[in-house]
């Protein structure tokens, strides 16, 4: 026969056993984060963090012990999916799949950009003398992009087939397009005997490329753009934000003290960037790209928005955002973007 006090130690027992259940740091797991990258320049700010256990230490300064959990995929096509299906919490893509990941998830998910990484060119290539602009692409050209369609990339040429053909066309292209990460393009198109006679590249690739008297520039993300362009930025959902607020604080004050050492030091920026993609290239060459008057390495976007005006104006993204704002997370009220 069960007494009162039995009773009540019972009732006393469900009730601790509720309360860690709910209790937010059991429910959200504060202090692990799952972080997909992507191989290029373009994402060096993460690579920093990484290299540099920068986000660890900014936990630490908290009081938080983190764990972090690394990935690295090619293409906004396959990150995008690693987000939506919870493999990664945090990830790197470009412009391009954030305005897409940004609409598809408004109301639910709601995945936003917490940071810029960076705004380097990106620059379509061809080994084809015969090709000086995009309306020379025909039947018989393929073009290496990381994604098809979907890419900053594809995106990007979506945008400079409008201007060229008329919004009509914009997607007149993609047919000629072939996924192919940016390094195995950059061999076939150095070989000079593939089918892929473009590239529509990004950093370090492009600038390799560029070093063959035979490769030529057609145009690039500044041309369309009309002045320099984040390219890459972070993406995670507010969900995962609002679980996770001082993990998410971590990774954001980490991305900013990486940003502050590019800009101080790019011989050691340049170091990090060879040990965490493996690259081959010698540090000289990646602290040329680096320094080019053209890229920058900041946290605030520059020069997005009409990117996302374009794809709402097309039909490729039902939401129209009027600012920034709409596709970034608000964390500095006075931060200038655009």
């Amino acid at each position: 026969m069960t007494t009162t006090s039995s009773l009540q130690r019972l009732f006393a027992a469900f009730a601790s056993m509720a309360a860690l259940v709910l209790s937010p740091h059991f429910a959200h797991a504060e202090g692990n984060v799952k972080i997909v990258d992507q191989y290029g320049i373009g994402s060096l700010l993460l690579k920093v963090a990484k290299d540099q256990k920068l986000i660890e230490k900014a936990g630490a300064r908290s009081g938080l012990a983190i764990d972090v959990q690394w990935n690295t995929l090619s293409g906004g096509a396959a990150v995008n999916e690693a987000l939506l299906s919870g493999a990664a919490d945090i990830a790197t893509i470009g412009i391009g799949p954030l305005m897409t990941i940004w609409d598809r998830t408004r109301g639910h998910q709601d995945f936003r950009a917490m940071s810029a990484q960076s705004a380097v060119p990106v620059y379509l290539l061809t080994n084809d003398p015969r090709i000086r602009s995009i309306r020379d692409i025909g039947e018989k050209d393929r073009i290496a992009v990381v994604s098809v369609a979907v890419s900053q990339q594809g995106r990007l040429l979506q945008m400079a087939s409008a201007k060229a053909f008329g919004d009509a066309d914009y997607a007149r292209l993609d047919r000629f397009e072939v996924n192919m990460p940016h390094a195995d393009a950059t061999t076939a198109m150095l070989s000079g005997n593939s089918v892929i006679n473009l590239h529509f590249s990004n950093a370090p690739y492009q600038y390799q490329e560029l070093e063959d008297p035979k490769i030529h520039k057609i145009t690039s993300s500044t041309d369309i753009l009309g002045g320099p362009s984040t390219g890459s930025v972070v993406v995670t959902s507010e969900k995962w934000r609002k679980d996770n607020p001082k993990t998410y604080a971590a990774v954001r004050a980490a991305l900013d003290d990486a940003a502050k050492l590019v800009q101080q030091d790019k011989a050691q920026a340049a170091a990090i960037y060879i040990r965490q993609d493996g690259s081959k290239l010698s540090p000289a060459f990646i602290e040329r790209i680096l320094s080019d008057k053209e890229t920058s390495f900041v946290t605030t976007p520059q020069n997005t928005l009409q990117l996302g005006t374009f794809l709402h104006k097309v039909g490729v993204i039902r939401h129209e955002p009027k600012s920034w704002r709409d596709y970034f997370f608000a964390d500095d009220a006075n931060a200038q973007g655009s």
